[in-house]
């Protein structure tokens, strides 16, 4: 069964295909030839399309205005390689070669929050023309350049275009953990070659955490030996890494969380915590599948599997000398002026809790545990100042006064941004972007940074989750009333960054995680902010993928392998199942990895993409078909009969408690399908039938319901497996032909 897993995706490629072109646009060009234009993520801010195009089949020839730095000639060489992969193995190497001529100004603020990033591109039948006000234009350019990349009957073309662009916002950010489950330097590396190919700017590394202390300090070596448990990077692979972003355009801001999230600090060295002795956390694993059977132990489970709580001891001075030592030293590892010192979700009761300190509180006139932390945190603003460093930090750090100079990062909430701006501080916002939500990018999509009511939790759920966790839950509420930013407070905004932490997500994960979805995201925070087409930019997620992977990402190859692990004998059921459903939303994973260990990290719904594309393009051909475009009836009918029949081969496997969890996904993708294929049929259907259809589509609805929200995913029962089915509102659309 394995041979024909190959031609099973061939199929789906074609299948997506098919869909794509119904909303691909449609050019009326030179010669009165119309032709599909490519599929550009992120759109650039002004594109016209000539209908002319340049062939590729002699290869490309660069020549510069100037003599180019090591730095273009490295980006030339790269986008030279990326041109080969994406084009094909067979499609140069014969005919003239095409010019590509760049001119590109100097940028002394290259690689600074003030570098230039504005291009121009004229591609023609004659040749290639790409102007540049910076190094990180060229970048850019390149970047687009490929995207125009067309496979046609006779060879590979560039489709003619004059474009001029820039982006929107400055700090286009990725935010990847890897403290929870660590990642290697190589997928690091994967993620910095599409966050180049995408136009993002900034990584955000989270090196430090309750989980893991990641870089190897030669100041502090007990911080990788006991907290980072001997998963780190050393020294040597932190030079390398930084210099492997900087050559693709990309800034590196890392991140070490203080005081809160400091456990791994705290194993090495106990001596600095607020609470002594130091929570044990060993065996949590072992305690919470005791909780998940005994009811009465989940309490215990909690507060066991919270490795975030534990916390330094902001008065002791020898805390701000760690600190401040430590910093020195991660700080000179990476170049980049922000450095984000984290400050989020200190737990009061660390604090509160010991007498100590509520006596330095009283003695200091600290009233409240927030007053206490914005004088540490205006103590290590200071020092990361006289280190030549400009402190970044969660939202948390603005709830009492801090210098202007800190930038916030608005997480909890869409309100931070303007309780931040209107403080005077520079904000990034990451509220609404969270990829650990597992939200699809619509979702993501739809939030913009300058909007004050963009994402939060509705009034009535922060009422309803009050009653347990306390007054701190209104951090976290959608404020309706929150005004619109001023011009002022909209110059404040550096941009946006989108998390991915890593809870319940293992290094094998790590591409399919972030992309295609990251790529939308992108698009926001580069393109106008007119580019708001849902649709169009789902019909576009494929295109890029297939070019992300064509130069180098791995997330079907390693979602394929993940397939072969879990049922090595017949792969084709779970990649049938995973191919259109997706993992349950809003940390329901989280919910359920609590109960089921590692196991999550392995299951169906750790290998379903919170985006199904063929989800997406079954959709697409489904409303289409029952508007009345039957052109795509074929290929709704073949994969209709893929997903009926699929069941009766997953009912074969060798079931292992995650793949028995997701056999009741199975049944019911088999039972959809049967119905999609009925309502096809045409004629007649009686009451029971529809029925029975409304049987299915309320069982789907209470599924995708129990984890449509904060709320919902923490009071409601959610399903065992983790996955939820894509296909529904095609389904939907097909039944409602019926009569």
């Amino acid at each position: 069964m394995k041979n024909q897993t190959p031609k099973m995706h061939a199929r789906a490629r074609l299948f997506r295909r098919a869909a794509l072109l119904l909303g691909a646009a449609i050019v009326s060009g030179w010669g009165n030839a119309a032709f599909a234009a490519p599929d550009l993520m992120p759109l650039p801010a002004s594109v016209q399309f000539t209908g002319q195009s340049a062939k590729l089949s002699g290869g490309v020839t660069i020549t510069w205005a100037a003599a180019p730095t090591p730095f273009l000639e490295r980006a030339a060489a790269r986008f030279q390689a990326r041109l080969v992969a994406v084009e094909g193995p067979a499609a140069s190497g014969t005919g003239a070669s095409l010019a590509l001529r760049i001119n590109v100004r100097k940028d002394p603020d290259f690689l600074s929050v003030k570098e230039k990033e504005a291009y121009h591109l004229d591609v023609t039948s004659d040749g290639v023309t790409l102007s540049a006000d910076g190094p990180a234009g060229v970048v850019h350019g390149l970047a687009t350049l490929l995207q125009l990349v067309q496979k046609t009957p006779g060879g590979a073309t560039l489709a003619g275009a004059s474009i001029d662009d820039a982006p929107r916002f400055a700090w286009r950010g990725l935010m990847i953990d890897v403290s929870r489950h660590f990642m290697s330097v190589e997928t690091i590396k994967r993620q910095l070659d599409a966050m180049e190919l995408t136009k993002f700017n900034v990584l955000h590394w989270h090196l430090s955490d309750g989980t893991g202390f990641r870089v190897e300090s030669l100041r502090f070596p007990r911080l990788q030996e006991v907290g980072g448990h001997h998963q780190y990077y050393t020294q040597a692979q932190i030079h390398d890494i930084v210099s492997y972003a900087g050559d693709r355009g990309i800034r590196i801001v890392p991140e070490f969380d203080i005081p809160g999230h400091t456990l791994s600090i705290l194993e090495a060295y106990p001596e600095l915590a607020a609470v002594q002795p130091v929570p044990l956390t060993k065996g949590w694993h072992l305690e919470c599948a005791t909780a998940a059977k005994d009811n009465s132990a989940t309490a215990n489970c909690a507060k066991t599997m919270n490795l975030n709580t534990p916390a330094l001891d902001p008065t002791r001075p020898q805390t701000l000398k760690f600190a401040t030592e430590l910093f020195q030293e991660m700080g000179s590892l990476f170049p980049d002026r922000y450095f984000h010192a984290g400050g989020d979700e200190v737990s009061p009761s660390q604090w509160t809790g010991n007498p100590q300190i509520q006596a330095y509180m009283k003695a200091h006139g600290y009233a409240t545990p927030a007053a206490l932390q914005a004088a540490f945190t205006a103590d290590v603003e200071k020092a990361l100042s006289r280190q030549g460093k400009i402190m970044m930090g969660w939202d948390e750090v603005s709830e009492a006064p801090i210098p202007k100079d800190v930038v916030v990062e608005a997480w909890r909430g869409s309100k931070w941004i303007g309780s931040a701006t209107k403080a005077g501080h520079p904000v990034v916002v990451s509220s609404g972007y969270y990829l650990d939500l597992l939200r699809p990018a619509r979702e993501h999509y739809a939030v913009d940074p300058f909007d004050t009511k963009a994402d939060g939790m509705p009034p009535a759920d922060v009422a309803k989750a009050r009653a347990k966790m306390g007054p701190m839950i209104d951090a976290f509420a959608l404020d309706p009333d929150a005004p619109a930013l001023d011009a002022k407070q909209q110059s404040l905004v550096l941009g946006g960054e989108a998390p991915l932490w890593s809870e319940i997500v293992s290094d094998q994960m790590v591409d399919a995680r972030l992309w295609p979805r990251s790529a939308a995201i992108a698009e926001r925070y580069w393109s106008p902010e007119s580019v708001r087409d849902v649709d169009d930019m789902e019909r576009r997620l494929p295109a890029v993928l297939d070019e992300l992977e064509a130069t180098g990402l791995l997330a079907t190859q390693r979602t394929k392998r993940m397939i072969a692990l879990l049922t090595p004998a017949n792969i084709t059921p779970v990649t049938v199942l995973t191919s259109v459903t997706s993992p349950v939303r809003n940390y329901a994973m989280n919910r359920l990895a609590a109960h089921t260990g590692d196991e999550m990290l392995t299951a169906p719904a750790a290998i379903a993409s919170p985006d199904s594309l063929d989800a997406i393009a079954f959709n697409r051909l489904a409303v289409a078909y029952a508007s009345g475009d039957r052109s795509g009836a074929a290929a709704l009918r073949e994969a209709l009969q893929r997903y009926a029949g699929n069941d009766a081969a997953y009912a074969t496997l060798t079931m292992t408690p995650a793949l028995h969890a997701a056999r009741p996904v199975s049944q019911a993708l088999s039972a959809l399908a049967l119905l999609g294929l009925e309502a096809m049929q045409g004629g007649h259907r009686d009451a029971a039938w529809h029925a029975k259809a409304e049987g299915e589509f309320a069982a789907q609805d209470a599924a995708e319901a129990s984890c449509a929200s904060h709320m919902s995913a923490y009071a409601n029962d959610l399903p065992p497996s983790g996955l939820l089915i894509d296909i529904v509102p095609g389904i939907k659309a097909l039944v409602g032909t019926v009569h």
